[in-house]
């Protein structure tokens, strides 16, 4: 530790409901006994305190803190306020440390986000996915059209210089209209910060068994590919630049209002994941936490760290690891870690379109606008 960048996840896993393309590992309060949010931030502060003790000698002031879920902004802002507090007289935040909550829209107004800012909050994601209705109801969104810009103006009246939007395309149902909507009341709200997530289907949920019954009609990935280029293009023209596939923020590549926290994931960095189901990876060494609270809540007033198994990742497997999210960055990924006998592949990418030649021949291997689209494409290939 101390050679990275080092960033702190907390993952607080309720939800009032539960979203029918969720796959994460929330739950809705109520619904499993011996666990509740009440008891979040005491176990949070307990493993904290174990984790520290457990690093002894090893010490990094902490750069990014990342609360997501789950939906954080179903506990008080004074909850989130302890937990952050634990996290400065543990580790020490760093002068210039970058504090992200999620959102839901409906779970936060003026004095909440007064209260954030006043705990040494920095930055607020709030997950709009679309301002279509239908669209809501399909994904289960709870909130209603609009509201997400409407909390993102509140964000900014309370003082935080940066406020982002997630947005989701491709929810089976959604017209083009309707996304070029959503793409505008986005920006009309002038986030620093947009993500956009095509729709994946995953096993095991609501939607994932209503498109296998026919009730619900996947979208097709040429229409997906059309509107990340329109995202893409409206982004580009409002000031927001990619810097992962992703991901757009003020400023370029380079520019002030990337989220630092999610770049410590994409370069492999340091961080430390509290609360059930959450991962950690330090030098090399990862490890994940029990999925279920009240289990994870025993072992931690036990005094132990939830752990529920880890691995230690060969210099090979870290290799691969490098290549596969540093492609996904507009930083690139240099053209020397990619293995010997991939190199001719790399030629072979160049000439389809899909990597920078200019870049390349500078030693870097970045995304074009096509490549992005294939992304995994091009990870298998030099992998």
């Amino acid at each position: 530790m101390g050679t990275r960048p080092f960033g702190v996840y907390l993952h607080v896993p309720w939800c009032s409901s539960r979203c029918g393309y969720c796959d994460f590992n929330t739950y809705v309060p109520g619904a499993i006994e011996a666990a509740s949010p009440a008891s979040f931030v005491d176990d949070a502060i307990a493993e904290i305190r174990i984790a520290r003790a457990l690093m002894g000698e090893q010490n990094a002031k902490v750069s990014t803190v990342f609360f997501g879920g789950g939906t954080p902004t179903l506990l008080p802002a004074s909850s989130l306020a302890a937990v952050l507090a634990a996290i400065d007289d543990q580790f020490g935040l760093a002068v210039d440390a970058e504090v992200t909550t999620e959102a839901n829209p409906e779970s936060v107004n003026p004095n909440y986000f007064d209260e954030l800012l006043e705990a040494g909050f920095t930055r607020i994601s709030l997950g709009m996915q679309s301002s279509a209705a239908s669209v809501l109801a399909t994904l289960d969104r709870e909130h209603t059209a609009g509201r997400a810009p409407q909390a993102a103006r509140e964000a900014f009246a309370a003082g935080f210089s940066e406020v982002s939007l997630d947005l989701i395309y491709g929810t089976p149902g959604e017209t083009d209209d309707q996304w070029q909507q959503s793409l505008h009341d986005a920006l009309a709200a002038e986030p620093t910060h947009v993500s956009a997530y095509s729709l994946i289907v995953e096993q095991g949920t609501k939607m994932a068994r209503l498109v296998k019954s026919g009730v619900l009609e996947p979208t097709d990935d040429d229409v997906l590919a059309r509107r990340y280029e329109w995202a893409d293009e409206a982004f580009r023209q409002a000031g927001l630049s990619w810097y992962e596939v992703s991901n757009w923020a003020r400023g370029g590549p380079n520019g002030f209002s990337m989220c630092r926290h999610n770049l410590g994931y994409w370069r492999n960095d340091d961080w430390l994941g509290i609360g059930a189901g959450a991962h950690s990876h330090v030098a090399g060494l990862r490890w994940w936490n029990h999925k279920h609270p009240a289990r994870c809540s025993a072992q931690v007033m036990a005094g132990e760290l939830p752990v529920a198994d880890f691995e230690r990742l060969t210099n090979s497997e870290q290799a691969v690891e490098e290549v596969m999210l540093r492609l996904r960055l507009a930083e690139g990924l240099p053209v020397d870690r990619i293995a010997s006998q991939h190199r001719a592949d790399v030629d072979r990418l160049v000439s389809e379109g899909l990597l920078s030649p200019a870049d390349a021949a500078a030693g870097l291997l970045v995304l074009t606008p096509r490549g992005r689209l294939l992304a995994d494409f091009v990870v298998r290939s030099l992998t």
